[in-house]
This record gives structure tokens, C-alpha cells and sequence, in this order.
């Protein structure tokens, strides 16, 4: 399914296409796509939110598959291992950044589904150090969420600072914060959710979330961390107020709507802090995937044909989706 040019959803943009089968180049090794997640990202991208950079280009950048060929020198997977493909697809290994551990900041950064063709396909190249082996005990449905709504959860969480059974609030109960939940439920921390769709905060219940509700100002407690999971600039004033002293916000998306002003003393004294999500290392990938398998994580998962794409993205859009929106590719 192929962009060429950027619109709405609304209009279908996304087309099926039959092009040439992609072969690895040297360091690449190619899948079988059997499942691709759908992210907000991918909305951002189609509707030209963030600036093209490659069109046509195929979306999608949460997948799963198994190796069918290997491009010389990628030694890391064989044929027929399952593997995953995540947001991030290259760095330079050589800038401060890269170097300093923090390689999801680096100025040559390249992302599947945008620089590069991605999921929404029955095959697709990867370079091999940046695929992910795909635990036994998650299936492909379960495990194509983790690949970018599941590791920019597991990143956010890390940024919010969540301490050891404590409190945590998120704003927005989509793909991300329905993974989140899990984990931090796992860790023993109390978890509380702000989302106004009503499906979303019946799923966010019977997931175990310890509080559910439509507004920010409705929050039974302040709380140690927060996570914005919904683009919305508005939002980061009431989440930053119904921090405890010391707490902090992690905004976790690529994009938002404006932020309007602050008030130094209701929103950010007492050491409160708002931090930005950017990417994700490899890293935070292999830690978010062991976890995953431990506890197990279970996605909430609607099955859509790679065919409907386009319906799966306006059905995102419309919120519409509980939990996450993955294709089947296996045409």
C-alpha cells in the first residue's frame, strides 16, 4: 500500500501497488511480512504533518516476519528466523550522541516507513543490526505493537521518572498507554488514565488501570509521573498541575498542537519537569521485548486486511481503534 502523494485519510490516499520484490543490499537481510502494525506516526506521515522526505513511499514501521533472504555480510539472522522491524533504521555510530549511548538523538537518524519503504507490504528490506528477534511466547499480532507504540511506551515510561510502586497518570488510552499500563502494573505502581472515549476508558478498566475518567481536573490524587500519550498541546498545563513536587511529564509523541503558556508557579515549581520523547535506542527495543515476553504483555488487537488500510487509518483518526490496529499481510 503506497503513498504518493501527502492527504487526508479521509480520501484513501494509500494505493495498492504490485512493484518489484526489494532484495537486500550488503547488511540487509529481507522478511516475509506477516503482520504490520498501525501507528499515529503513520497518520502524521500520510497526512503530511511531518514534512516528506520520500515519496512514494510504503508506511509502516511495527512489523513482523521471517527472513527470506540475507544480503551479503548479515550475519546476524538466518533464513526463517522471526524478527521484527521498529521506527528506528540507521544511525551513524560515530556523532556525540551515538557515542554517548543516546543513539535515538542522532543528527543522520533514518526511520522506517519515512526515509525508507516500510510494513504495509508482503516484503521488505532491513538492515540487519537494526531488526529485532521476536521472542517465542508473542505471537506476530501480539508482538508487531510492541515495535514502536510498545518501545515509545517503554522509552516514555523511562523518561517519566515512574519510582518504584508509585503513581502514574496518562493522558490518552491508545496503541502506547494500553502496553504501558501493563508494564507499569507489573512494577506495582498505580495507574491512572484520562481519556475521552468511551471505549477507551472501559478497555483501560478491564485492563486493571486503578482509576479511569474523561478529565484531567477529575484525577483522585496528584501523581508521581505522567505520560501525554494524545498530541495534544492543551493538555500539558492540568498534566503538569496534577503533578506531586519533583514529579515529571513525559510528552510521547513525534507530534503535537501548540502548548499553551504555563504558569511558572501552578505548572512548574517544585522542581516539576516536562520532558520530550524522542525515537528510541536499540535498547530500549531488547529491554521493552524481554519484558514483554515476561509478563506476558497482550496487545488489544483489531485485525484489519492490508487491503483496508486506509480504513484502518481512519479508524484511528476517529478513534474508533481500542488498543491497536495491525494488517495482515499474508495476501
Amino acid at each position: 500500500m503506497v503513498l504518493e502523494q501527502n492527504a487526508a485519510v479521509e480520501s484513501s490516499p494509500l494505493k495498492r501497488r504490485e512493484p518489484a520484490d526489494p532484495h537486500p543490499a550488503a547488511g540487509e537481510v529481507r522478511l516475509k511480512v506477516s503482520c504490520c502494525a498501525i501507528c499515529r506516526t503513520d497518520l502524521h506521515i500520510i497526512e503530511g504533518e511531518l514534512p516528506a522526505v520520500k515519496l512514494p513511499v510504503i508506511p509502516g514501521h511495527q512489523f513482523v516476519g521471517v527472513v527470506d533472504e540475507i544480503g551479503q555480510g548479515a550475519t546476524r539472522f538466518a533464513l526463517g528466523n522471526r524478527i521484527g522491524v521498529a521506527w528506528l533504521r540507521h544511525t551513524c555510530g560515530q556523532c556525540e550522541y551515538c557515542r554517548g549511548g543516546r543513539e535515538n538523538l542522532c543528527e543522520f537518524s533514518r526511520y522506517t516507513g519515512y526515509h525508507a519503504d516500510g510494513g504495509y507490504a508482503t516484503l521488505a528490506v532491513v538492515p540487519a543490526d537494526y531488526a529485532y528477534a521476536i521472542p517465542d511466547a508473542l505471537s506476530d499480532g501480539e508482538s508487531a505493537p510492541l515495535l514502536c507504540s510498545g518501545i515509545i511506551g517503554y522509552a516514555a515510561l523511562r523518561r517519566s521518572n515512574l519510582p518504584p510502586g508509585g503513581s502514574l497518570a496518562m493522558y490518552g488510552f491508545g496503541s502506547s498507554a494500553h502496553i504501558v499500563l501493563q508494564v507499569a502494573r507489573r512494577r506495582g505502581c498505580r495507574v491512572y488514565v484520562v481519556t475521552r472515549a468511551s471505549a477507551h476508558r472501559q478497555l483501560a478498566r478491564e485492563m486493571g488501570a486503578d482509576w479511569v475518567g474523561e478529565k484531567p481536573d477529575q484525577l483522585p490524587e496528584k501523581t508521581d509521573s505522567a505520560i501525554l500519550f494524545a498530541p495534544v498541546g492543551s493538555l500539558v498545563p492540568p498534566a503538569m498541575e496534577r503533578l506531586k513536587k519533583g514529579g515529571t511529564l513525559a510528552m510521547a509523541g513525534i507530534y503535537s498542537t501548540p502548548i499553551p503558556e504555563l504558569d511558572y508557579q501552578r505548572h512548574v515549581f517544585y522542581e516539576r519537569d516536562l520532558r520530550s520523547v524522542t525515537a528510541n535506542t536499540r535498547a530500549d527495543g531488547e529491554g521493552l521485548l524481554a519484558e514483554a515476553a515476561a509478563i506476558p504483555i497482550r496487545p488489544h488487537v483489531t485485525m484489519y486486511p492490508l487491503e483496508q488500510a486506509n480504513q484502518a487509518l481512519m479508524d484511528l483518526k476517529a478513534d474508533r481503534v481500542n488498543g491497536t490496529a495491525v494488517l495482515d499481510c499474508r495476501l
